[in-house]
């Protein structure tokens, strides 16, 4: 598996905790160990670009995800094929403000972003009320499945 963090930001960022993410949730979900995602964290300039480029919308926005090869989720028997999942860039700039409105860390809020982007990479989506349900409810487990293994390994 190949999991590229590039920060372009500006803004510090413990990528060795996103990289710890990914791995989890790969596992979790059962991608292929040859799967292939990039995660790049940009300014607010370069994401407002990206988000008019792409979405047609105004302003920097948190997360967005580039699906590639549209791979999708596997189980303990078939994992994910091999293949490109596609990009996900963050803007931890963004993500500070949120996390404050949450009132948790920007680490916390970058985790959620994270994990969110990875999920619409492997096809979830939220514009239904139960696709909202389905996607929000495996974020929610994967953090917290995460979390729970960040806190054994520093104990």
């Amino acid at each position: 598996m190949t999991i590229e963090i590039t920060n372009e930001s500006g803004i510090t960022t413990d990528e060795t905790v996103l990289l710890r993410l990914m791995e989890h949730n790969f596992s979790e979900l059962h991608v292929s160990p040859d799967a292939d995602v990039a995660i790049l964290l940009v300014d607010e300039g370069a994401m407002e670009a990206l988000h008019v480029q792409w979405m047609d919308e105004p302003g920097p926005t948190d997360v967005l995800s580039f699906p590639m090869d549209e791979l999708r989720p596997g189980t303990e028997e078939q994992p994910t094929p091999p293949g490109l999942l596609g990009d996900i860039v963050l803007c931890p700039q963004v993500a500070e403000g949120q996390a404050q409105t949450a009132g948790h860390s920007t680490l916390d809020e970058l985790i959620l972003l994270t994990t969110h982007g990875l999920l619409h990479l492997l096809g979830f989506d939220h514009a239904e009320p139960e696709e909202e349900r389905e996607m929000f409810g495996l974020q929610r487990e994967l953090i917290t499945t995460f979390q729970a293994s960040e806190r054994r390994r520093r104990a």
